[in-house]
């Protein structure tokens, strides 16, 4: 038998009839939600919800996206955009299968490493972006934007710019 990954049956579910597990773990931080957020609202829903379809109450259980489920429970203007519907794709496992997939899904997310993150902010400042609109559009504050950028290439934002000298070293 042929598998067919999820993903390429994501289909649209009123958002009454999904909820969340009882067994999620995660917790997301307030700036990591709001970053959400600013995602969904600018991007819109680009990953599917995972869900599970309970027959019995044909209500569909999210195994991954509790938060982007949050995300529209939480924002009217959303929820108006995306017609109330939720983009989900539907796994057919047990319980356990189903929390090992939570898990799983949890813990590949990974996290940025500093110097791949200090580069993009770099690059960004470089191609135009003030730090205000990097710290926007990426969730940060304004320090955590100034540290980033100082940890590499520093001496080369300032590249071709005139300072005035503000003083003189003498020699003997």
């Amino acid at each position: 038998m042929k598998f067919n990954s999820p993903v390429y049956s994501v289909i649209r579910v009123p958002i009454e009839r999904v909820e969340a597990n009882n067994y999620n773990p995660n917790k997301v931080a307030s700036p990591e939600m709001d970053l959400l957020t600013l995602s969904i609202r600018e991007d819109g829903y680009t990953q599917p919800i995972v869900t599970y379809l309970d027959p019995s109450r044909e209500t569909y259980i999210i195994v991954d996206g509790f938060h982007r489920y949050r995300v529209m429970l939480e924002n009217e203007d959303i929820r108006q955009r995306e017609d109330g519907k939720l983009p989900c794709v539907v796994i057919n496992k047990d319980i356990n299968n189903r929390v090992a997939s939570t898990i799983r899904h949890n813990r590949a997310r990974g996290t940025h490493q500093v110097d791949s993150m200090s580069d993009i902010v770099i690059n960004m400042r470089n191609n135009g972006w003030s730090f205000k609109k990097i710290g926007k559009k990426l969730g940060m504050d304004q320090d955590e934007v100034l540290r980033l950028s100082q940890l590499s290439g520093l001496a080369e934002m300032f590249i071709g710019r005139d300072f005035s000298e503000a003083w003189e070293i003498e020699l003997e």
